[in-house]
């Protein structure tokens, strides 16, 4: 018997174990047979249009606009079709910080989004994460706009009573959509489809001033445990679990914000549509997890996808279904696929599809807008700055906004009671390849500066935060950020890739106003999830300040963003209860301010940190733009070997 079929007898009890066996044993039973197409975008990030803003011009990898072309297909090809958004959607490129932070929406105002999407007839949209950037009003005033449900189960009117007996949703926690589906034969039959959709629990670190006293969240699976068997009691007969929540098998301890593995073994659940996570499934990146079956597209029998990110996907799952003349539905089989809007083979991008001239008719003013704004000057830099080399030496890229925030804190805390206490700043490369591909760089030439290049030098709209931390609190901040990278063998000739493809580049910040070094040869201290994993091991040698080695007993403000300093990342000791500034300016409005004080800026970094010796490995390689070799910052100890099969210039690291 098939995975599937047991999956779904354990979900819809006795009578399914009758039909189950019925068809299999090929027994002719009243029942008819229908053909379920499930559809899913997520995480656009208001990429609407297929425009790279940063660049300036059009992009053949990202935007709804192509995802609607891919959609009308998807549609034509089958009978029955329902349609989901999973968030992060509002926020996440200049459309979406200019229509929040420039231009602004009142209430009875479309949002560019909306005007897209509901030419495309949603049934239900989930919230991500990223809705709550702009804090709860803007939110409510656009997705006022949408003219299809929205869902979230999991989080909750705060009302200070500490009784949880009478939490009150902030959201609807899931919806019933009544259906008429035809079937194999041309028959029509009833159905309630219910919708139930989930956000990271993280949201309230996250987005603390916005969200602290407003709404609190509670766990996933919780959450689903509760409402799914209260959806199947009011007439669901088909469930779809919309988790804006990455697939991981870590062991759950609750509130996890990457939840769909143990979202998929809740009863009930016929298929998952997630996302937050900004890959692909189903996909070889999951090849090793015990439960997934990739040709088919399950998790633990439960059919699901998650379609990339930015447009780059639509998400595909087919579901054979079984109604009974009873009205009973049962799952008997499923294949789920994630369909792409382009085709990359080495440096060469094929796209697959054209984009669709209603969707770029409907949000033409506010894109072009965009532009406009986007190209408005700032200052003027007197050489190119690029995150190339971000990951394997100090960086200007880097180097330019932490020069900022410190610019910013020494003028918020002169003459306070911090004044005189030394400032550190921290900044992470944001756009340093990975899975956005060989042309996702910051790559700035020498000459102007436009807000668009310093939205590409920051890309989240993060606000400033100064923690107060001591000197082995900063230590182990650079030992979680050192979970960059690979533990290479000092011993040996091989090839040993150094920057781990896991770890996300925006968690390895780096610390400048101290120096140190980075000793590979070590292994990580912390995983990604910031649990220690090594307790004997310290990769942050030679750690010092002007001159002299840190110590447990020095104080230091460290300046960096909402997200880090509320414990966004995992990292130790960085849970909000350092915080000494909750500044009310974005990070990139102080770089930008900071560049039109400056007038002209040199932005060569300072070389404050670098890698301890690697000893006789001679092959430590890394992957970057295919433009890096023109770069004039390129470190003395690289050497380029050749290009990797996803258009990557691959180098190899010399020990200095």
């Amino acid at each position: 018997m098939t995975s599937i079929l047991k999956a779904r007898m354990r979900k819809t009890g006795a009578t399914a174990i009758g039909l189950s066996l019925a068809l299999l044993s090929g027994t002719a039973l009243a029942d008819s047979s229908v053909s379920l197409r499930i559809l899913e975008t997520t995480d656009i990030h208001t990429h609407l249009v297929n425009y790279d803003y940063y660049r300036d011009g059009e992009s053949d990898t990202v935007g709804l606009a192509k995802v609607a072309t891919l959609l009308k297909t998807a549609r034509g090809e089958a009978r029955n079709v329902v349609f989901v958004d999973n968030g992060d959607l509002i926020q996440g490129n200049p459309l979406g910080d200019y229509m929040a932070k420039e231009r602004g929406l009142k209430k009875g105002e479309i949002h560019p989004v909306y005007k897209a999407m509901n030419l495309l007839d949603y049934d239900a949209a989930n919230l991500g994460n990223h809705e709550f950037n702009y804090g709860l009003e803007f939110l409510g005033n656009s997705i006022a706009g949408a003219n299809f449900p929205y869902v979230s189960a999991n989080i909750f009117v705060d009302d200070g009573d500490g009784n949880a007996e009478n939490d009150k949703p902030y959201f609807e926690p899931y919806v019933l959509l009544d259906r008429e589906f035809v079937d194999d034969e041309g028959k029509s039959h009833k159905a309630k489809v219910g919708v139930i959709g989930f956000v990271p629990p993280q949201i309230m670190q996250w987005d603390k001033a916005n969200l602290e006293g407003k709404v609190f969240t509670k766990d996933i699976v919780e959450m689903a445990e509760k409402y799914v068997p209260e959806m199947r009691a009011k007439g669901a007969d088909i469930v779809i679990a919309v988790p804006h929540s990455g697939l991981s098998t870590m062991e759950r301890h609750g509130m996890e914000e990457n939840a769909t593995y143990y979202l998929s073994k809740v009863d009930g659940i016929d298929a998952i549509l997630f996302g937050h996570a900004h890959t692909v499934f189903p996909s070889e990146a999951f090849a090793d997890l015990e439960g997934v079956d990739l040709a088919k597209g399950t998790i633990n029998g439960v059919a699901a996808v998650m379609p990339g990110f930015w447009g780059s996907h639509l998400g595909v799952i087919d579901l054979k279904l079984n109604v009974s003349d009873a009205g009973e539905w049962t799952v008997v089989d499923s294949l789920s696929d994630a369909r792409p809007i382009y085709q990359r083979e080495g440096r060469t991008i094929t796209p697959l599809v054209e984009a669709d001239p209603e969707i770029i008719a409907a949000v033409k003013e506010e894109h072009e807008a965009t532009i406009a704004y986007m190209r408005e000057g700032v200052g003027t830099t007197s050489a190119p700055i690029n995150s190339f080399f971000a990951l394997v030496a100090d960086d200007p890229s880097i180097q330019i906004v932490t020069n900022a925030q410190k610019w910013y804190l020494e003028k918020i805390l002169n003459g306070s009671e911090y004044d005189g206490i030394p400032i550190l700043s921290a900044g992470a490369p944001f756009k340093a390849g990975g899975r956005g591909g060989p042309d996702y760089f910051t790559d700035i030439p020498e000459g102007k500066i436009a807000l668009k290049n310093v939205a590409d030098l920051y890309i989240y709209p993060n606000t400033v935060r100064a923690v107060l931390l001591d000197g082995d609190q900063v230590r182990e901040w650079l030992e979680m950020s050192a979970g960059q990278f690979n533990q290479i063998d000092p011993a040996s000739r091989d090839e040993q890739p150094l920057i781990n493809p896991d770890f996300p580049t925006y968690n390895y910040d780096v610390i400048d106003g101290v120096t140190y070094q980075i000793d590979v040869t070590k292994p990580a201290r912390y995983n990604k999830a910031g649990e220690l994993v090594n307790a004997d091991s310290h990769r942050i040698v030679n750690l010092t300040f002007e001159g002299k080695p840190v110590t447990a007993d020095q104080q230091f403000v460290v300046a960096t963003n909402n997200y880090r300093a509320s414990g966004g990342g995992h990292f130790p000791g960085l849970d909000g209860s350092t915080i000494i500034v909750e500044a009310p300016d974005e990070n990139r409005t102080v770089l930008a301010n900071y560049i039109l004080t400056e007038k002209e800026i040199d932005p060569k970094a300072d070389g404050n940190w670098t890698f301890a010796p690697i000893g006789d490995a001679n092959k430590v390689t890394f992957v970057t733009s295919p433009k890096a070799s023109a770069a004039a910052n390129a470190p003395d100890n690289i050497s380029f070997i050749g290009e990797d099969q996803d258009g990557f210039a691959k180098y190899v690291l010399q020990s200095k």
